[in-house]
């Protein structure tokens, strides 16, 4: 038999484990409409790697050069072979013979005051991106020189090179494209890596070369026409 007292304690009871029901039915149905999220917040994909282009072979292309030191195509009549190498040493000019009066015209650095030399030469071998070994003369002038560098966009030679005969003189590229129509070398000719490169491409082992001194000019070329 209940008692007012033990009524009302059973009531609350009842209200008690009521709302307890209607709360875990509430979290159930929201829990079932939004899914509970772990991570509120979105991963950022990761960027990709950044990629190192390779050098380039007109890496110079933004070395502005003289109008005059430009690669052009120039009337040049004379009377040797078409594709004959002129090296026009007071002018820094190096003439590649198109024939039917015309040549290419390169803009070129010569040696430096004592270093110039003349004669006939030919290409005896060509290399791309060649190694560098100064001979021993030069290093017995600037012993602070590298006794071997590998070929690449630091090197002095450049991006191509071609040998001449059994000397120690090449026609080659250079990283110092400011010195393009100086007097500044122990004797090799030096093109930009642009213009050496297109030089490259146009000659074979063989080919003539025809170095002018410098108290000379390519005008006063023997056999040319007058």
């Amino acid at each position: 038999m209940f008692t007012s007292r033990a009524f009302v304690h059973h009531s609350r009871r009842a209200a008690a484990f009521g709302a307890l029901a209607i709360g875990v039915i509430a979290f159930t149905g929201t829990a079932a409409a939004a899914p509970l999220q772990l991570f509120p917040f979105v991963m950022e994909p990761a960027p990709p790697p950044m990629v190192q282009q390779a050098p380039s072979d007109d890496q110079d292309a933004a070395a502005e050069l003289p109008a005059r030191l430009k690669r052009q195509i120039v009337n040049y009549p004379t009377r040797e072979a078409a594709g004959t190498i002129i090296i026009d040493t007071p002018n820094t000019y190096l003439y590649y013979v198109l024939g039917g009066g015309q040549a290419i015209r390169y803009g070129i650095g010569v040696g430096r005051d004592g270093f110039t030399w003349s004669g006939v030469q030919a290409i005896t071998k060509k290399a791309e991106w060649p190694d560098w070994t100064p001979p021993p003369e030069m290093i017995a002038r600037q012993p602070y020189l590298p006794r071997h560098m590998a070929g690449g966009p630091g090197n002095p030679l450049g991006a191509r090179a071609m040998y001449l005969g059994g000397t120690v003189y090449r026609i080659h590229g250079t990283n110092a494209p400011q010195t393009i129509g100086t007097h500044v070398s122990s004797g090799c000719i030096r093109l930009t890596n642009q213009d050496v490169t297109d030089l490259y491409s146009r000659v074979n082992v063989g080919t003539k070369v025809i170095v002018l001194p410098m108290e000379r000019r390519a005008e006063n070329l023997p056999g040319k026409r007058s």
